[in-house]
């Protein structure tokens, strides 16, 4: 099998002059790509990148970033993206563990970058709007191989330290397949790319497979809900990777009511749980809302449901991808009967290979080739497709009942005086753990923690009616947006 770098290649011979690329004027063609890409990793090259080295970036959405991925691939070395809205000191921490030889920086990071510096100071640094710091003369050898890693991404962490997934080009070839599938991806489709590229769903879902199949993608530096509205009849965008916020986000966009969404024939939603009733806006638009569950390790599709096959129950997940097994045991690891919650595990060409540096953590994290997710879901009874509640460490037990923040959480969503929520465990002498919601108000609503709570007994079994509701102005989040519940537990209580 060729290496990624090669394929693109040989997608830019098949149809050179056809767009790869828009980044607001500028065009790119798959041509001019497949150039871009051989003089990258010359330049990296000259500079001693070479097989297993790590070229860690740092910057917005840009052209720039695929070229690095795909030249870190020729060379048979691997991207390390970094998430730009962590403090220097994290981003410095990283540095020092995944000792990259390149630092690629957008010069408006430079706090961050100064503090990777400190923390490898063997890294040489290059400023992304230098035009000579992803060119030069010559060309380097294509030592890219499927078993080679291609990317170390390092994950959020719930407690202590992130780690860093190696991903191979294998299983970013494997994911491609898998979203070819989900989408019913076609060379006409045009990709519109907001969500962060140093997440693996902004980079994986969509916007690799588009470049391995053919398609166009439309970069934006990042997600504004005003400038999506715009760009889909602008571009003909057909499909977007979304998360429940950003959903929210472009459907209270002053302009959303009018808007042309004819292009988009698909929005693939992933991260965390979804509520139906937030993509309710979108599919009475006719845009088919598609659910994917993975995660980083899993580059990241896993589950999904098809395009042109509308679930009964919005709130599945859908399938196992057409190259990824998935099941749902037990803490003992057996495989459990449909119907009864356990954990997923997954295992497949598209899992990672273990975490860098971290041996601890990838001998508990993988078994016999399975990757343990640390999510909770069921499997429909009739036809197996999963639906996701939470995630393991979220889960409440009290007193011996198993109760799912997220199924709360949907509850208290779809009252009209909420504008988001999340429900915690709150630790309790006599039943170990009681729920407790977290409630940001919808501007203009001063909702009553009676009022709520009555809401959610109407709808849930008594015992997993939270004990106690707390508003706040708003809560933690990650990049994409995925709520933080390990934060939420470490605030203090109100006195």
């Amino acid at each position: 099998m060729r290496s990624l770098a090669a394929a693109l290649a040989a997608t830019a011979a098949h149809h050179p002059q056809k767009p790869a690329l828009r980044f607001g004027a500028e065009v790119i063609t798959y041509g001019a790509l497949a150039r871009r890409v051989r003089a990258a990793a010359a330049r990296f090259a000259s500079l001693g990148v070479g097989p297993g080295d790590r070229v860690a970036i740092l910057s917005l959405n840009r052209p720039e970033y695929l070229v690095a991925l795909f030249a870190c691939a020729r060379l048979g070395a691997m991207l390390l993206p970094l998430n730009w809205r962590l403090a220097p000191a994290e981003l410095g921490w990283i540095a020092g563990d995944a000792e990259p030889r390149l630092l690629l920086a957008e010069p408006g990071f430079a706090a961050g970058l100064a503090a990777m510096q400190a923390a490898a100071p063997d890294a040489r640094p290059l400023l992304l709007d230098d035009p000579a710091a992803l060119a030069a003369e010559g060309d380097a050898p294509d030592a890219g191989a499927p078993e080679r890693d291609a990317l170390l991404v390092y994950t959020s962490g719930t407690t202590g330290r992130p780690k860093g997934a190696l991903l191979t080009q294998n299983a970013l070839f494997a994911n491609a397949v898998m979203s070819w599938h989900l989408h019913a991806m076609q060379p006409a489709d045009v990709v519109l790319s907001a969500l962060p590229f140093f997440h693996v769903g902004g980079l994986n879902i969509q916007t690799t497979p588009a470049l391995l199949l053919g398609a166009t993608v439309v970069i934006h530096p990042k997600f504004d809900p005003v400038a999506t509205l715009a760009a889909i009849p602008a571009e003909g965008a057909t499909l977007m990777v979304m998360v429940p916020s950003t959903v929210r986000a472009l459907t209270a966009a002053p302009g959303f009511a009018t808007a042309d969404l004819r292009p988009m024939r698909a929005m693939v939603v992933g991260s965390e749980t979804v509520n139906p009733a937030v993509l309710a806006p979108l599919t009475a638009r006719g845009i088919q809302m598609l659910q994917v569950y993975g995660a980083t390790e899993s580059c990241p599709i896993a589950v999904y449901g098809r395009y042109g096959h509308i679930p009964a129950d919005l709130a599945c997940s859908g399938h196992p991808g057409l190259l990824c097994e998935a099941r749902v045991v037990d803490d003992a690891g057996r495989e459990v009967p449909h119907g009864t919650a356990g954990e997923i595990e997954l295992r497949g060409p598209n899992i990672f290979r273990g975490y860098w540096n971290r041996p601890d953590a990838s001998a508990e994290a993988l078994h016999d080739g399975w990757f343990r997710t640390g999510d909770i879901a069921t499997r429909d009874p009739m036809s197996g497709a999963f639906t996701v509640h939470d995630r393991k460490k979220n889960m409440i037990i009290s007193g011996g009942e198993n109760i799912y923040p997220a199924e709360i959480e949907r509850v208290l969503a779809e009252h009209p005086d909420v504008a988001e929520c999340a429900v915690i465990g709150r630790p309790d002498p006599v039943w170990q753990e009681v729920p407790v919601a977290i409630v940001v108000p919808r501007a203009g609503c001063a909702p009553d923690a009676a009022t709520l709570l009555a809401h959610v007994a109407a709808q849930l079994a008594r015992f997993k009616v939270p004990k106690e509701v707390r508003f706040v102005d708003a809560l933690p989040r990650t990049a994409l947006g995925k709520v933080q519940h390990f934060a939420l537990k470490q605030q203090k209580e109100p006195a």
